[in-house]
């Protein structure tokens, strides 16, 4: 199963065009398990991948009411 990372990195197209758009290395990029905090909002705009995706700890999914 593709995590949400992965699908990031897809929708961009390769590792190295992920890392240009969201202004890190590609180094860096291979080093996560998840996404950092910090770049959760990078990631989601330049891959389309939302935040609730990315980091569901960070960013839940609001409950709607019945």
């Amino acid at each position: 199963m593709e995590n949400a990372l992965e699908a990031a990195i897809k929708a961009v197209g390769t590792a190295q065009k992920f890392a240009e758009k969201i202004g890190v290395t590609p180094q860096a990029v291979s080093q996560w398990r998840r996404v950092p905090a910090l770049r959760v909002l990078a990631v989601e705009k330049a891959s389309g991948v939302s935040r609730h995706d990315l980091r569901p700890d960070i960013y839940p999914r609001e409950e709607v009411a019945a």
